[in-house]
């Protein structure tokens, strides 16, 4: 069993996005991401905090746009539109979720696609399906990542992935087919996850439910990855994957925290970079 490490992969990418940087900067461009943050939800506050303190590791200028609860959804448009016009800005993200009177998809179609480094825009999840160059969402281009790290070959292997949200698993799936895996999306309402999960060569699970799959929906050998990340009661931070009984039976496996997560701030890095090289 080998433990795919997450830290020290996401570490290595930033190093190289702040070497090209540097380069960047040498030609006067310094590669820009602006955050629009609305309410006081403290998961969101975190993750911001943490995208803002890699920007400044990597020498990014960065802007947080911070909003009350009660913003109309006109005011985060004017705002986005503002920013597509900035030249400054290379990256613009919305941070997720957001109030249930606003308009989720409304937004984000709002975002210039060449600004759009999170992903979510129609324009590049539509080239996404269609294999064409686009930016993709940081979570599933972390995990790709991975494999390509760890010479995890995709090609005819049977994935399942567990959850079918639009800003992990469609994407993941996705990335998967055009890797030639042969692809089993799971969520919610499929009647029996284990008869999916349990002959699969890879697993990939990220719903927020801690300890979803346990030691008897793996087989022995399998790919488990765990993008899923829960707080319990006592503070700790844990998984979907029951890791203790799960990771023995596993030929890769992600722990949580230490795997995916810190890879999904990574790939924002890396690209926004993107976005500043089209600049």
């Amino acid at each position: 069993m080998q433990i795919i490490d997450g830290s020290a992969l996401a570490k290595e990418i930033r190093s190289e996005v702040k070497t090209e940087v540097d380069k960047l900067k040498e030609q006067g461009v310094v590669p820009g991401l602006a955050v629009v943050l609305v309410g006081d939800d403290p998961a969101s506050h975190a993750y911001v905090k943490m995208k803002s303190k890699a920007c400044k590791e990597v020498g990014f200028y960065s802007i947080v746009h911070e909003m009350p609860d009660s913003v109309s959804q006109e005011r985060i448009i004017e705002t986005i539109k503002m920013m597509n016009q900035n030249p400054n800005i290379d990256g613009i993200l919305v941070q997720l979720p957001l109030p249930g009177h606003i308009e989720t998809e409304k937004i984000l179609e709002v975002i210039d696609p060449k600004k759009d480094v999170d992903g979510f825009h129609p324009y590049n999840s539509g080239r996404l399906v269609n294999n064409l160059d686009s930016f993709v969402p940081c979570t599933p281009l972390g995990v790709m990542k991975m494999f390509d790290k760890y010479n995890i070959d995709l090609r005819g292997k049977d994935v399942v992935v567990v959850g079918a949200s639009n800003i992990v698993g469609k994407p993941m799936a996705s990335l998967l087919l055009n890797a030639d895996a042969t692809v089993t999306v799971t969520h919610i309402y499929t009647k029996d996850l284990k008869a999916h999960t349990q002959n699969a060569d890879i697993v990939i699970v990220g719903v927020g439910k801690p300890g979803l799959i346990t030691e008897d929906m793996v087989k022995e050998g399998a790919i488990v990855i765990d993008i899923g990340i829960n707080r319990l009661e006592n503070g700790k931070l844990t998984g979907d994957v029951a890791f203790d009984t799960v990771s023995p039976k596993c030929s890769y496996v992600t722990p949580v925290p230490g795997g995916v997560g810190p890879m999904t701030i990574a790939m924002l890095l890396q690209n926004t970079l993107d976005a500043a090289k089209m600049r």
